[in-house]
């Protein structure tokens, strides 16, 4: 899953000039206010995206995830931002950078590599980064936040060792690389070059150990391994070998295995990445095997998948320090690259995340599944929805399908997932209801997906669905027993809906009705009305809600007899409510609900 790309906010023409100096080193989208970055002179870099309003495009990003590099004050971004501040440890970095660019300060996510992307942009604009974290300024590196292909096993006690650092005590610093270079030259520092872990002790006695993630875990099994059992075949392999499990970089694979879960729990349990690889690339690997298998090579079409998964993401200069090993259901084996793995090789097992937009408004969406669709690789589904994203959908690549075309988009999403992609199925509402999600699952239950497609993780972001945001939006009408039901009858039996509009009338459901008519399919609608005004008294309150949550929004009380099908279009819920449903004036304005039951409860127990 890749992670998003930083994305620089201007405020000003000013601001959108500076940031076409330092946008294309960082990698990073530029996101200008409308009307007022417009035709800044000389910048190289065009804005990608205009936004109307700064403090929800801002609280969007962060929500997201994404690096935020403001061009604006500090106390812009803080007060957009802090009702969303709750863990350092997984907020992305925010930057403010002086409109004329005489100051860089890393505001938020020192330990997701703020320091490092305020660094850069202050060399980039040949300013000195105004950095804060007292470890940075003095010691020179975060010792919590080693590079990529280095691992610190205890960040808890980094406070700890840079407090004493700072307060003057000596320290010793074992084997150092070069992230830590700028420790050797510390005057209460001594280095030795001896061991293989990094080992920085302070006198006090407390150390911070580094390792470099160099091993990758080879990994087979048999169909339905119980995940128990390859756990501990690792587990026990790593101890006998005196192997470190903060060394290991990856569990790699063959892709047939990509949706066991003994395989996924694993990497799960070691907070690891898990790769896979086709037969034909392990087989590559087959000179290098320590114990090739003709029997392997028959059932999977490779002489062996635990050595030749870890050799092949490892590298070509890789040694196989420990050869396949066995328990009942699974197999395990050990290769050490030459240098710490900061990339790697293979592909992740694909992902389709089913996103629930609800009406399309981004403070009505998840904060699950902005991150999601921040970090998916391609976003898929009707191209209205995707469009209602807003400035998370930017710059992503993007498969528009018509309406009509739900089986097409969601067999494209499974079969792009089955390539290694993150792809998000963009719907609105819930994906669950009424939508993609059902499909999804339908078509895996068929099977008649290619082989990768079918080993994808389908993961749901849950949206506010219309009946939702229509209750919400007039009071309580769903404070009782309720249903939906959708009037289409594209892939429903018309006589199959006529039952449960019938039932859901006689049973004296608050009812929600879905797709209620378009411009050829009426009379069902029509129809529905009817049954319910049989079963309902004259005066019942009846919702038409049109466009929620969008500027276009509309919100219709009807008494059940003054309804007519003119009202409503495919853009619509309609909401009847049940012979206990009420009108009440708050506010000066007409709100609905549907009692529980409260009061007779009431009555019941007053003295």
């Amino acid at each position: 899953m890749a992670e998003p790309a930083p994305v620089i906010v201007c405020l000003t023409r000013t601001g959108a000039a500076l940031a076409a100096r330092f946008a294309p080193a960082m990698g990073a989208s530029v996101h200008g206010r409308a009307g007022r970055t417009d035709g800044a002179a000389g910048i190289d870099t065009a804005i990608d995206l205009s936004f109307e309003e700064t403090t929800a495009h801002l609280r969007d990003l962060f929500a997201a995830g994404v690096p935020v590099i403001g061009l604006c004050a500090a106390g812009i971004l803080i007060r957009a931002i802090a009702p969303l501040i709750t863990d350092k440890h997984r907020e992305p970095p925010v930057i403010a950078v002086a409109e004329d660019g005489s100051a860089v300060v890393p505001l938020l996510g020192g330990h997701r590599g703020a320091n490092r992307m305020a660094s850069h942009i202050a060399a980039a604009l040949g300013v000195a980064p105004a950095v804060t974290t007292a470890g940075d300024l003095s010691l020179g590196v975060a010792l919590d936040d080693p590079p990529p292909g280095w691992r610190l096993t205890n960040p808890q006690d980094a406070g700890t060792v840079s407090a004493a650092l700072l307060a003057g005590e000596s320290a010793t610093l074992q084997n150092p690389p070069d992230f830590l270079a700028p420790l050797s030259a510390h005057p209460n520092i001594t280095t030795t070059g001896t061991g293989d872990a990094v080992i920085l002790a302070v006198a006090s006695g407390e150390t911070l150990t580094y390792q470099p993630t160099d091993l990758v875990l080879g990994v087979g099994c048999a169909r339905h391994c119980p995940p128990g059992e390859l756990a501990e075949l690792v587990s026990n392999t790593l101890k006998k070998h005196e192997l470190s499990p903060a060394r290991v970089a990856a569990i790699a694979s063959l892709d047939l295995k990509a949706d066991e879960a003994a395989v996924q729990d694993l990497a799960t349990a070691l907070h690891l990445p898990a790769r896979f690889f086709s037969a034909a690339e392990l087989e590559a690997e087959a000179p290098r095997l320590a114990t090739p298998s003709e029997v392997v090579f028959a059932e999977v079409g490779c002489h062996g998948v635990a050595e030749g998964a870890a050799l092949a993401t490892a590298g070509t200069d890789a040694q196989l320090i420990v050869p396949k090993q066995k328990s009942t259901n699974a197999t395990v084996a050990v290769a050490r690259a030459e240098t710490p793995l900061s990339t790697l090789p293979g592909r992740p097992r694909g992902q389709v995340s089913l996103i629930g937009l609800g009406p399309g408004r981004g403070d009505w969406r998840t904060p699950e599944a902005s991150r999601l669709i921040a970090r998916a690789d391609e976003l898929v589904g009707y191209g209205f929805y995707i469009d209602l994203i807003g400035p998370l959908a930017r710059g992503k690549p993007r498969a528009d399908f018509p309406l009509g075309g739900e089986e097409d988009r969601c067999r494209y999403a499974l079969e792009q997932a089955g390539t290694g992609k993150h792809v998000a199925l963009i719907c609105s509402g819930d994906a669950g209801i009424y939508a993609m999600g059902a499909l999804v699952y339908e078509l895996l239950d068929r099977g008649d997906l290619s082989d990768t497609a079918r080993r994808v993780e389908v993961v749901t972001a849950p949206g506010i669905t219309a009946m939702q945001a229509a209750a919400a939006r007039i009071g309580a009408p769903l404070g009782h027993d309720f249903c939906a039901i959708s009037l289409s009858d594209l892939l429903t039996p018309r006589k199959d809906i006529e039952k449960r509009i019938l039932a859901a009338a006689q049973g004296d459901f608050v009812t929600a009705f879905y797709n209620p008519a378009s411009q050829r399919r009426r009379a069902l609608f029509v129809q529905a009305i009817d049954t319910f005004r049989q079963q309902r008294p004259d005066g019942t309150p009846v919702l038409i809600a049109r466009s929620l949550g969008r500027p276009d929004e509309t919100l219709t009380i009807r008494n059940i007899e003054e309804i007519s099908v003119d009202e409503v279009d495919m853009m619509t819920v309609v909401i009847i409510g049940s012979s206990q449903s009420r009108r009440v004036g708050v506010g000066g304005r007409d709100r609905l609900f549907t009692p529980r039951g409260y009061a007779a409860k009431h009555r019941e127990t007053a003295p």
